[in-house]
Parts: structure tokens; C-alpha cells; sequence
């Protein structure tokens, strides 16, 4: 021990001891404590409100075992009763209604359906819109209510109708902007059928001929300025009681016919003019007063006429 510490202690021991020593208290007093019993009490009310809104959420929510609301987990799916929305995107395998009541997809704006492969591209769509409904496909098909026949269908390359009967109910008919196909062409019962062409030509064709029947009424072929009848390799016939052909051009009586008719004896008699049908050589006909001087084999200036 050096001498600097014998000092020191021997100062230490002959400081005069009080009689009554000081005691500190240990705790919390005063406004800390109020503090404290505040934020406790606090505590406590924050934990009853919050159990008792949980309790009501699993009230007014319907929580249950088996889900939630108008949501129920089965064993074969999901099942959601009632009206329900999605905001997001909604991934499922297969949508079904309960067998006594439809299936209903409401929106504000368009319903779309979208198909994609494995790959993530998009390969079938089907848009429903307020103006109008768009299928984008490779092939699009419409069937009978047993799934079997098919009804409609469209691709790239053809149409398809396979209805036992095509009717088309407006006014103006059916417009076609290029050729059709088809065996049978028939109107409604007591209703015309009519094929026009407005601006162009109507041909029809066939391998082995072209039928036109009128059962209960007229056929009436009507053209602005050639009516063509040509058959390549057979006749044509015109068949029936009687066969008109109006506003043809009459020949005229030659001179010897005049003469001949003027000196007989029967002149004074009425007579009824018969006419004959000729033909020009460019196809052109012509009625001429039959007689002795008939124009069909001597007179060539009528087939000028135009």
C-alpha cells in the first residue's frame, strides 16, 4: 500500500457517521404512474373494441366452416350463390348455373372470353358489345340443341349452313357479291321468287341443264337489252297452247300480192290477215302478211330494220 492510499483510508474511516441514514424509494410515483395506468387502460379498451368488431365481421360476412358469404368450398368446386363481382381477372376451368336457373354475365361495357393455349397465346375470343358480338377463331361453329348437327359454321375458306332450310325474311332478299352454289331455290307458299341483278347480268348455270317451274303461276324473264336462250349441244323447245311474241315488226305486201288479191273475185268478202313468223339470218325476227308474195324468201331490206 503506498502512502497516498493509507491517507485516503484513514480519512474515510474518521468521517463522523450520522445518526439517521437516507433511504430512496424504488418504483414509479407520481405522474408517471397515471401515465402508465392510462396507456394500460388503453391498451385494454382497444383490445375489447377490436375483438368485439372481429366478432361482427364474422357476423355480417357469414364466415363459416366451409367458406364465406354467398362462397361455398364443396367437394366439387366452388359454388356462389346470389349476385357476386369480380374486379380482377377470374381463372376457372368450367362455369355452370344451378339446373333451375340461367346463367347471367353483366358488365358496364363489353364481356370478353378469352381461349389460350399452353403457350399463353391467345387462340379463341368471343366479344360481346353494346353495338355488336365478334367471334375471333379459327373455326366457328354453331349446333343443334343435341350437340350433333351442326347448324352453322365459318372458317377462312368456306361458309357452311347445314339447316334443312335457309329462310331470309327481309324486304330487299338476299344480296350476294359473288357467285352461289346451291340445288334449290324455292319462295314461301303464295309468295313470288324473284332473282335480279340490278346492274350487271344474271347467268345461270348448270352441267346438266337448269329447271325453272311455275307450278301455280307465271315465269316472267325480264332484261334491260339481250335475253340470251343458247343451248351448246342440244334444241330448245317452247311448249304450250300458245306462244306470243309481241312487238315485232311487220314486212310489207309486194306489189303482185296487191294486184292478185285486188282482181279476185272474193275481194268485196271480209278476209282476216295471217301473218308469218321470219327469221333473219342474223337472228333477227319479223311478222310478214302471208300470201303469194310472201317477204320471208325474196325481201332482204326488212332485216335492216334495228
Amino acid at each position: 500500500m503506498t502512502r497516498e492510499q493509507y491517507i485516503l483510508a484513514t480519512q474515510q474511516n474518521s468521517l463522523p457517521r450520522t445518526e439517521h441514514p437516507q433511504f430512496y424509494p424504488v418504483g414509479i410515483y407520481g405522474w408517471r404512474k397515471r401515465c402508465l395506468y392510462f396507456f394500460v387502460l388503453l391498451l385494454l379498451v382497444t383490445m375489447i373494441v377490436n375483438l368485439a368488431m372481429t366478432i361482427w365481421i364474422l357476423k355480417v360476412m357469414n364466415f363459416t366452416v366451409d367458406g364465406m358469404g354467398n362462397l361455398r368450398v364443396t367437394k366439387k368446386g366452388i359454388r356462389l350463390e346470389g349476385i357476386s363481382e369480380f374486379l380482377l381477372p377470374l381463372y376457372v376451368k368450367e362455369i355452370h348455373s344451378r339446373k333451375d336457373s340461367p346463367l347471367v354475365l353483366q358488365s358496364d361495357r363489353n364481356v370478353t372470353v378469352n381461349a389460350r393455349n399452353h403457350m399463353g397465346q391467345l387462340t379463341g375470343q368471343l366479344t360481346v358489345g353494346a353495338d355488336a358480338v365478334e367471334a375471333q377463331c379459327k373455326r366457328f361453329e354453331v349446333r343443334a340443341s343435341d350437340g350433333g348437327k351442326v347448324l352453322f359454321s365459318a372458317d377462312e375458306d368456306e361458309i357452311v349452313i347445314g339447316a334443312d332450310r335457309l329462310k331470309v325474311t327481309g324486304t330487299e332478299g338476299a344480296v350476294f357479291g359473288h357467285s352461289v352454289e346451291t340445288p334449290h331455290i324455292r319462295a314461301e307458299p303464295s309468295q313470288d321468287l324473284k332473282l335480279e341483278s340490278p346492274t350487271r347480268s344474271l347467268v345461270m348455270e348448270a352441267p346438266r341443264g337448269v329447271q325453272v317451274n311455275a307450278a301455280a303461276g307465271d315465269l316472267k324473264a325480264t332484261c334491260r337489252k339481250e335475253l340470251h336462250l343458247q343451248s351448246t349441244e342440244g334444241e330448245i323447245f317452247l311448249n304450250a297452247d300458245t306462244i306470243r311474241l309481241g312487238n315485232l315488226p311487220l314486212g310489207s305486201f309486194s306489189s303482185s300480192s296487191s294486184f292478185s288479191s285486188s282482181s279476185s273475185p272474193s275481194s268485196s268478202a271480209p278476209r282476216q290477215t295471217i301473218y308469218e313468223l321470219c327469221a333473219c339470218p342474223n337472228g333477227k325476227l319479223y311478222l310478214s302478211p302471208a300470201g303469194a308474195g310472201s317477204t320471208c324468201q325474196s325481201s332482204s331490206s326488212i332485216c335492216l330494220w334495228s
